[in-house]
């Protein structure tokens, strides 16, 4: 079976975002699995803060200067950071409603979310099928209302890397707006 993601590449959402996000900014890489959103903001010259249950997969990132890697269940653990924000927040294929409002938050002034995960219409095509775990129709635009401003959004079915329905956010906050 095709995995929902290629884990060395990464996503064409972030790829083609990739540049609202302040040059040298932190980048927060939230539920980063093997790192590869990290390790592209790397190449760019970007420091990363990287967050998941489950870091082993960039242990070769490990004692980097421009690399913290945080080992935190976002799930069932305390949100990690306590009013720390970034330039740019990243997070793909992750869902967990409790943090969303805390993720939106860590958006810096001046800084970017990029956000793409699972949508509901997605059970047809296998997992994720839980309603817990895929986003209802426009809910990261109703997560970002009011906070950051839209530069595009898609609720969509995809065909690559295998058939899905997912939904994407590219948003910013204006330079002087607080989480």
């Amino acid at each position: 079976m095709k995995p929902h993601h290629d884990l060395t590449r990464p996503s064409p959402w972030v790829v083609r975002f990739a540049g609202l996000v302040p040059a040298g900014g932190v980048v927060l890489d939230l539920a980063c699995g093997g790192g590869r959103h990290s390790r592209f903001f790397l190449e760019r010259g970007h420091p990363i803060t990287a967050v998941d249950a489950d870091v082993a997969g960039m242990a070769d990132l490990k004692g980097r200067g421009d690399v913290e890697l945080i080992l935190a269940d976002l799930e069932h653990g305390p949100w990690p950071f306590d009013r720390q924000t970034f330039p740019g927040v990243v997070v793909t294929n992750f869902l967990w409603r409790p943090v969303l409002p805390l993720i939106v938050g860590a958006v810096a002034p001046g800084g970017a979310l990029i956000y793409e995960t699972f949508a509901r219409g997605n059970e047809r095509f296998g997992r994720p099928s839980n309603p817990d775990f895929l986003l209802t129709d426009g809910e990261l635009l109703e997560a970002v209302h009011g906070q950051l401003g839209v530069v595009a959004y898609e609720c969509l079915e995809v065909t690559e890397p295998k058939p899905a329905v997912v939904q994407r956010i590219a948003a910013v906050r204006r330079e002087g707006e607080a989480g």
